[in-house]
């Protein structure tokens, strides 16, 4: 559904909302944000069939996506107060007398691009930033996710006065036009060719940008691990939500002394999860299009299929798999999979392994699984990507008080919990000086001046 106001009128309309500086006041942003916690209690049962209608998201999956941005908004309510607090810095002597200090204050009107993979927390949970740092919104969900869409919509009408925080619906041409307008900060979750449209489209504004991307997340497994518990976390980590989740295990890299007994492993987790066929599993989703099934089912050509492998159309279904025989130049081992197919690629030594790993760009998350400590070390010293999970996948998101981004390829900027609110703020540098004691140093004429200079700066 499109709204029906002109975009460069909700703009003006929300410009003209944010300098009334109403939305400056911390109380009305601790309002707001329980306006939003309320608002997702009262509107859950709508979402969770929205993302089933979608993905055909289990109702477990569900509570999770809102069980995180309400996390979120609880983390925002205990904190706000500490973050809007100035900080102050010392002052040099040349300054004396004087006072400095970092204020944290809104951008303005924001734009929240949302993704398909995960059409609400990826969409409110920037927004709880948002509204925490102060500012004015406008949300755009992913088309692909039209149910999930609606009922955000839905949800965000029911709850905010529009010209404060609004969503508009639509397809690319809806998107093209947001984009053609200025915005303070645009924050994008998606792919990494639309990114770069999205950071194209800022660069005519001079608009910053948040890109949370994806990429190639390398899981690495030595031998010095519990074999169990690791297939057991991989296996979760990598076909939740049918494997589109952008940190989800993209690729296994395990050492060759326990491949086998890894693959089998995985393989009882699997059927421990999903049961003999998980097309009638019911905690078993979806992949969202048939323009996605296609692509990924094109990935199965790419090496042995040892587990799954089967697809269904008509369902836009395609068992957890697993592959060996992967050649690094195919384009499963190119492009992002984001789906449920999961190369496994054996190495000799751990230097092999991150000579591979840092031969590509470098990925949202890495995960490794290892017991030894200089292994660990080695590979946190050794490569870059946006964030590090040891031993476990996936979890390192929930942490709501460590930032989450990418780098290079995988994405810039970070958000959850303080980050979110930095993110979406200006943190002006102020210094405020007396009028008392000036001891004329600085001032012209130079001539008799520049000794005093030398000795009071050692030049």
């Amino acid at each position: 559904m499109l709204t029906l106001t002109p975009i460069s009128e909700i703009l003006t309309k929300q410009r003209a909302f944010f300098a009334s500086h109403q939305t400056k006041e911390i109380q009305y942003r601790l309002t707001q944000l329980q306006k939003l916690k309320i608002a997702l209690s009262e509107h859950k049962q709508q979402v969770l069939k929205a993302l089933n209608a979608d993905l055909n998201k289990p109702e477990f999956e569900g509570y999770f996506d809102i069980i995180s941005v309400t996390q979120e908004i609880d983390y925002a309510l205990k904190n706000l107060k500490s973050w809007v607090k100035p900080k102050k810095y010392k002052t040099s002597l040349e300054q004396f007398p004087s006072t400095a200090w970092v204020s944290p204050e809104p951008l303005g009107v924001v734009l929240i691009l949302g993704p398909w993979n995960y059409p609400f927390t990826l969409l409110l949970s920037p927004l709880v930033g948002a509204i925490a740092s102060g500012n004015c919104a406008v949300l755009k969900p992913s088309e692909l996710a039209p149910h999930t869409s609606r009922v955000v919509a839905d949800l965000i009408q029911n709850t905010f006065d529009s010209n404060y925080i609004t969503v508009v619906e639509g397809g690319i041409e809806v998107s093209q036009q947001l984009l053609s307008e200025k915005f303070e900060h645009i924050f994008f979750t998606g792919g990494t060719k639309i990114g770069k449209i999205i950071m194209e489209a800022a660069a005519k504004h001079l608009t910053p940008v948040t890109l949370e991307l994806g990429g190639k997340s390398p899981c690495l497994v030595d031998t010095n691990i519990n074999l169990q518990e690791t297939a057991k976390r991989i296996t979760w980590g990598k076909f939740i939500n049918a494997g589109q989740t952008c940190i989800a295990p993209d690729y296994i890299l395990v050492n060759r002394a326990i491949k086998n007994d890894l693959i089998q492993a995985i393989q009882n987790c699997i059927q421990t999860f999903y049961g003999e066929n998980p097309l009638l599993s019911p905690d078993y989703a979806r992949i969202i299009n048939h323009r996605q099934f296609d692509r990924l089912i094109e990935f199965l050509k790419d090496g042995s299929i040892i587990t799954g492998g089967t697809v269904n159309r008509e369902q836009r279904y395609i068992a957890p798999t697993l592959m060996t025989n992967v050649s690094l130049n195919s384009s499963i081992m190119q492009e992002e999979i984001f789906g449920p197919i999961l190369p496994i690629l054996e190495y000799d030594t751990l230097d092999e392994a991150i000579r591979l790993i840092n031969s590509r760009p470098k990925p949202l998350a890495l995960y490794l699984f290892s017991n030894d400590r200089h292994q660990q070390e080695q590979v946190l010293n050794q490569t870059s990507s946006g964030g590090v999970c040891i031993n476990d996948t996936v979890m390192q998101v929930g942490v709501m008080n460590l930032p989450f981004g990418g780098v290079g390829d995988s994405g810039m900027g970070k958000y959850h919990g303080k980050a979110s609110f930095d993110t979406f703020s200006h943190h002006k540098s102020i210094l405020k000086k007396s009028f008392r004691f000036d001891f004329n140093w600085r001032y012209a004429p130079y001539q008799a001046r520049l000794e005093q200079l030398k000795k009071l700066f050692k030049v």
